[in-house]
């Protein structure tokens, strides 16, 4: 019976790189990459060998997908698997890499943010309306709002985490320093206004309370996502 295993992503918008050194590192003990899963990848045991992994982001229709594959092919890049318009590669250490200049790099993640807006954006909108919304009410209604806020919360701020990400990037392949240097300062701007906003509204407990909460989510939720695609590799092996 074929052995599989889940790994966690970093998060492809922060952490590209290390997850694919992650992978040649996996690749090397023999467990191999298969698929893209939830939050993450599922490996496959085989034989140990040194693979090299690349991403490529780009809006194919299924009739375009062979000749996109075939394309990639021909440099030595072996298509593994892909999700919505990421797509997987990997080939031996002495493999041309995909991409080679600045320019192809941007283009790269140009496509990468405008995917990522596409969804980050609305749930951005959505969170700061509940949040207003939440503000403006009061009794059951108001911890009604209050509890949606804070759920939608610990999406959005992960959104907006991966959103900000790929505009570093793409502002870095393009050399842009002084907007780089400004995307590391706003996700502290955001939190120091969220805080103000939440203790302006609210008594200093409930509100320390409820930053606590979304903490805690927002730390819990990766951990709870690892145990339960690990347990269901298992009970699928079995």
């Amino acid at each position: 019976m074929t052995k599989q295993k889940y790994i966690m992503s970093g998060g492809l918008a922060f952490s590209e790189s290390k997850d694919m050194e992650k992978l040649r590192k996996y690749s090397l003990k023999g467990w191999h990459l298969s698929s893209f899963s939830f939050l993450g990848y599922t490996l496959t045991k085989g034989i140990k060998k040194d693979y090299i992994y690349n991403l490529d982001y780009h809006s194919i229709t299924p009739d375009e997908k062979e000749e996109y594959i075939n394309l990639f092919s021909a440099s030595g890049w072996t298509h593994v698997t892909s999700i919505d318009n990421i797509h997987l590669f990997r080939a031996s250490p002495e493999t041309k890499p995909i991409y080679t200049d600045s320019d192809t790099s941007v283009q790269k993640y140009k496509r990468s943010c405008r995917s990522t807006a596409a969804v980050a954006i609305p749930v951005i909108l959505i969170t700061a309306a509940a949040w207003i919304l939440a503000l403006s009410f009061s009794g059951t209604a108001g911890t009604v709002l209050m509890i949606t806020a804070a759920v939608l919360s610990i999406i959005a701020v992960p959104a907006a985490m991966t959103l900000t990400a790929s505009w570093h990037s793409k502002w870095k392949a393009e050399g842009k320093r002084i907007p780089v240097l400004l995307i590391k300062i706003i996700p502290f701007v955001i939190i120091l206004t969220a805080t103000s906003v939440l203790l302006s509204f609210n008594s200093l407990n409930s509100s320390v309370e409820l930053l606590v909460y979304m903490t805690a989510g927002a730390v819990g939720f990766p951990a709870v996502v690892w145990m339960i695609m690990s347990t269901y590799q298992r009970v699928k092996r079995n």
